[in-house]
């Protein structure tokens, strides 16, 4: 007997194949026409195809991720950074050079310089704006006006962004053109995220025309508020004294155009999704009495009934916060996420080609019923600590993994338990006549066009 003849047959590892392709792609558009017409519903069916399966975006092909598992090692693989669809159509309002978009060492940089402001313990230090600004968004009502929830949710968000991170006050008049600016300028960026047709975004069509207006109004508005830092001399400790004393990494000061794109990112995607999470929690307050009456007895239990909702009670709203994460869930503001591949590699066998587009969806992940039970219920119980044990890794990253994951989660967080539980202990709501909580899907999902009449406690 030979030792060959002994040996263990060898392992078969199948070579990576090629995802299969999405049907019902239109000629010329691909399946960019279904992501404009049901994107939601598009994408949550695509796991049935498979775990990658392939789309046409125009001429481009895409590749979309399907499950929990891989969505995580996508996002923690240096084979794959920042770039695809998303990115693209947000370069004319992000540029290049902030942190949200950049790779590699200058992202890293960028990451050391605005990290101190989002650290934990750096938190309590906001408490009193973020307060003030959530008795001010509940206290500004009448009881049975309409409450326009777009406007309502962008102004607290922007103005808390201003406030705390880079000590700007008086935001009122710019708050409404930052608002005004982002809903044209986000929904503008979708539809070319989806029909990537470059050259017919040039032509001066009047919806060409709005979108170049707004994101120029939105750039002056940013330019505004760092001259105005620039000419007062004032150097308070903040995130905007950080960009404007931060040195590259020849130990220069970073250029006037990265230090514009860093204080769009802090004060456009963080206030828009933020915002929009304040919708849809508007929402889920009117549509589930229950859980609202849940909360305002929490907030009475904390607080003693005889004082305001304050940052030290945070920790101790448990059921407030369920009912955050699991309006995350449903309805997550961050609905769709991107990436490139920087090199030749593979997910779950599957071939991805060196350059390749990748694209996954939050939205999809996070209602799959393979990893909820009942997995369109709101169901807030969901997250007690002996009910969560059972969602799988990575089913449910609100604010991302790895290295790109958001640095402002607990400062979101913060903000949004204290406007939470500050309108619930004080309003119950009932929709006016002309109310729509349907999701309104751009860059960031929220809903349509939310009016609500507040109805005190």
């Amino acid at each position: 007997m030979t030792v060959e003849s002994v040996r263990p047959e060898a392992v078969q590892i199948p070579e990576p194949r090629t995802p299969p392709l999405a049907g019902g792609g239109v000629p010329g558009l691909g399946h960019g026409w279904k992501l404009m017409r049901d994107p939601l519903g598009f994408l949550a069916r695509l796991r049935d195809h498979g775990d990658v399966v392939r789309l046409r975006l125009g001429p481009k092909t895409v590749y979309a991720v399907t499950t929990p598992a891989l969505t995580g090692a996508l996002a923690l693989s240096p084979a794959y950074e920042i770039g695809g669809p998303l990115w693209d159509s947000l370069e004319g309002l992000l540029g290049k050079n902030g942190v949200a978009t950049a790779n590699g060492p200058m992202h890293r940089r960028q990451r050391r310089t605005i990290q101190p402001a989002f650290r934990l313990e750096a938190i309590p230090e906001y408490a009193p704006v973020m307060e003030e600004e959530a008795h001010a968004f509940a206290g500004r009502w009448q009881p049975g006006e309409t409450i326009d929830c777009t406007s309502e949710a962008f102004r607290v968000a922007v103005r808390v962004a201003a406030r705390c991170l880079l000590r700007i006050e008086f935001m009122d008049e710019r708050a409404e053109r930052l608002c005004a600016a982002l809903a044209t300028v986000f929904r503008g960026m979708y539809r070319r995220m989806v029909i990537p047709a470059g050259p017919l975004y040039r032509l001066p069509f009047p919806a060409n025309r709005r979108f170049n207006r707004a994101l120029a109004d939105l750039h002056l508005v940013v330019d505004e508020i760092i001259a105005e830092r620039r000419s007062s001399g004032q150097k308070p400790d903040d995130l905007l004294t950080a960009l404007l004393e931060a040195k590259d990494g020849n130990g220069d000061p970073i250029s006037e155009q990265e230090i514009h794109d860093q204080v769009v990112a802090i004060l456009t995607p963080g206030g828009e999704t933020i915002a929009s999470m304040v919708m849809s929690l508007l929402h889920v307050l009117t549509e589930h009495p229950g859980h609202a009456a849940r909360i305002r007895e929490e907030v009475e239990s904390v607080t003693g009934g005889g004082r305001p909702v304050a940052f030290g009670d945070i920790r101790k709203l448990s059921h407030t916060n369920n009912v955050i994460v699991e309006t995350m869930r449903l309805r997550p503001a961050v609905w769709i996420l991107t990436r490139r591949a920087v090199t030749e590699t593979e997910l779950g066998n599957y071939r991805i080609p060196a350059g390749a587009d990748i694209v996954y969806s939050p939205y999809a992940i996070q209602r799959d019923r393979r990893s909820y039970e009942r997995h369109l219920e709101f169901d807030p119980d969901r997250w007690l600590p002996e009910r969560s044990e059972d969602v799988p890794k990575y089913a449910m990253r609100p604010f991302g993994v790895g290295n790109r994951k958001c640095p402002g989660d607990h400062f979101s967080m913060a903000q949004l338990t204290l406007i939470t539980a500050t309108v619930a202990s004080k309003w119950r709501f009932e929709h006016a006549p002309e109310s729509n909580g349907a999701p309104r899907v751009g860059i960031t999902l929220r809903p349509n066009g939310l009016l609500l009449k507040p109805i005190p406690r």
